[in-house]
């Protein structure tokens, strides 16, 4: 409530009642409030409570690109309205062919397409709705196949027609649709930062009269530099800036030399890595330039490889040995020997390259942690175990078995072989981009978040306690309902954790649907736990998952990926700088700086920046 105070008397009641997202924001404070005194009447006792759904509309709220975000997906939907109503067509076309195609005959021998999947509407569009996302291909095939292999071209036919054409002409779409959007909305960004810099030209500009012969505004070089030590922003920006007025050889900017000096506002982030140690000693320039050479970070690589090979041998020539039969003499003399070695050479990094030039690659402080944890994790092995000697074995147990010690060490020594990937340069490619992913788009994170969470809890309202588990019997002859379990049923594959009972549980059924491997047990098992209607709330949740957001984050995906492969292109490496992402970096090349008009109509229209000119 203060916060939509403090709201309201900053912008307005004016412009407050033409905000949307103020408006619903008020009107999800209203609802809440008024459940929270409803459960209190209750004492609490009520299972269902709204404001619980409601909670993520204020993290929304308070994010200006999640909305932006939002907005541009809703913009989007119209197009993909119209490939989604064709889908719609095709799944009921295909469903009455095949009620037609697999009607129920006099022979029940031969009924078991119908039995199994075509008994009644609902049935026959939940089979074809799964088979889109060939999550039952070929089960839902085989029955009528065995009969006769013709039947196979009317599945087949529906795969194509939908699942290869329909679906990815979808993905398509959205890709094109959603990008422009996004465009869009970053090119309004551009827009917004260019008027405000512009603006503060020309506020400063009116602080101080111009001389009569003076034909333009300008600012002053030294009242900007009085304006920027006392502004709070971006450190690195304001440093930049500071720095080129510093250079600047006239007293005073015109708009255009005040928006060239703002530019630094868009460049990219660099991270340039401190300097190697000077040595006076002719040996140690020798060490430095040895082990601070590419060649000898390869040979680092080959260890780790021949490392990674020594434990696959021995793991091979151990899987079927009883954990009494297994020694682990020479498993932990190797990797005695190979820790050894990781150390040696984090040593000599260091000594070459210095630690703070050594600690500013982030592949180092990976290897480095890495190397430290594998030293603690021996030296502890060692006090507990003893040195490595012949019957070495894992049974004996201290605060963890040696044999755990040993798949712990070995786990690490196995994730420690990506310091690889920066030497490969189209596989740091990918890994960049996926960390740029997973840096900018954080949106597309919050957003889906909020659905997770909105979901989740609405699944455990309708769901929570719908499913009773069988208790610890075996359910392969198990009975249940007068009949036995049928293969790939829920109670068969015991998906008994899969529920809606609490909020990780629901969230981790929501993650296996939105997968969609075998979400058709999910759909047949609540559907007939609860009520047939449960089959809304899962296929709601595919389409909205599976098939938008996963696609979204497909074009996104796409989108960096390209980008980032242009650039890679076009500019040649530089070893001691590292480029830094963002969104709008992403479309620089695409967008349109704004006129000397627009900026200006824009201004004059403002209410509450008064131009003499």
């Amino acid at each position: 409530m203060i916060d939509v105070s403090v709201k309201s008397y900053l912008v307005g009641w004016e412009e407050f009642w033409k905000n949307r997202w103020l408006m619903a924001y008020i009107l999800t404070l209203i609802v809440s409030l008024t459940d929270w005194v409803v459960s209190l009447s209750f004492f609490c006792t009520l299972t269902v409570r709204i404001r619980r759904i409601l909670r993520p509309f204020f993290l929304l709220q308070n994010s200006s690109m999640m909305k932006k975000t939002l907005k541009s997906m809703n913009s989007t939907l119209p197009e993909m309205a119209s490939v989604v109503l064709l889908l719609a067509v095709h799944l009921s076309l295909f469903t009455m062919f095949a009620m037609l195609l697999f009607a129920r005959t006099k022979d029940g021998q031969q009924d078991k397409e119908w039995v199994g999947y075509f008994r009644n509407l609902p049935d026959s569009l939940t089979s074809l709705l799964v088979l889109l996302t060939t999550a039952n291909n070929p089960d839902v095939m085989i029955p009528a196949y065995s009969k006769n292999r013709a039947y196979s071209i009317f599945f087949i036919l529906f795969t194509v027609l939908g699942n290869l054409f329909l679906m990815n002409l979808l993905t398509a779409i959205i890709y094109n649709q959603f990008r422009g959007y996004l465009l869009k909305s970053v090119q309004s960004s551009l827009f917004r930062r260019r008027l405000g810099i512009r603006a503060a030209f020309e506020v400063l500009s009116s602080l101080k009269e111009a001389p009569a012969n003076a034909e333009q505004p300008y600012v002053s070089a030294g009242a900007l530099f009085q304006v920027l030590q006392k502004v709070e922003m971006d450190s690195r920006c304001k440093q930049a800036i500071m720095r080129s007025l510093k250079m600047w050889s006239g007293d005073h900017l015109s708009a255009a030399q005040f928006q060239k000096l703002f530019e630094e506002l868009d460049k990219d982030a660099i991270k340039q890595h401190p300097p190697s140690p000077e040595y006076q000693s002719r040996f140690m320039q020798q060490v430095q330039f040895a082990f601070g050479h590419p060649y000898f970070g390869y040979l680092g690589n080959v260890v780790a490889l021949a490392n990674i090979i020594s434990i696959c041998v021995v793991l091979v020539m151990d899987a079927d040995k009883q954990p009494s039969e297994r020694d682990d003499f020479f498993l932990g003399a190797i990797n005695c020997f190979f820790i050894l070695y990781y150390l040696l050479e984090m040593l000599l990094k260091i000594l070459a390259m210095g630690l703070k030039r050594y600690l500013s690659y982030p592949s180092n402080r990976f290897d480095g942690l890495l190397t430290a944890i594998l030293l603690v994790l021996e030296i502890a092995t060692f006090a507990e175990y003893g040195f490595p000697h012949p019957g070495w074995r894992p049974e004996f147990i201290g605060l963890l078995s040696l044999w755990d010690m040993v798949r712990l060490v070995n786990m690490l020594i196995v994730f420690r072989f990506l310091r690889i990937i920066p030497n490969m340069k189209f596989m740091a490619l990918v890994v960049t981009t996926l960390l740029d992913l997973v840096k900018n788009l954080r949106a597309f994170a919050g957003i889906l978040v909020v659905v997770f969470y909105a979901f989740a809890i609405t699944g455990i309202m309708l769901f929570q306690g719908a499913v009773v588990p069988m208790g610890n019997a075996s359910v392969v002859n198990t009975t249940y309902n007068n009949g036995t379990l049928q293969c790939g049923t829920y109670e068969q594959l015991e998906y008994w954790p899969n529920n809606f009972d609490d909020f990780a549980a629901a969230v981790v059924t929501l993650w296996d649907v939105m997968v969609v491997n075998n979400w058709q047990v999910f759909l047949e098992a609540f559907s007939r736990y609860s009520s047939p209607w449960a089959k809304i709330y899962f296929v709601a949740w595919w389409l909205i998952s599976s098939v938008i957001w996963v696609n979204l984050f497909v074009a996104l995906l796409l989108e960096n990926f390209i980008h980032k492969w242009d650039r890679r292109c076009h500019r040649e490496s530089l070893s001691d700088i590292e480029y830094q992402r963002t969104v709008e970096l992403m479309f620089r090349d695409v967008l349109e700086e704004p006129t000397e008009e627009e900026l200006m109509e824009k201004l004059h229209q403002h209410p509450h920046l008064h131009l003499c000119r």
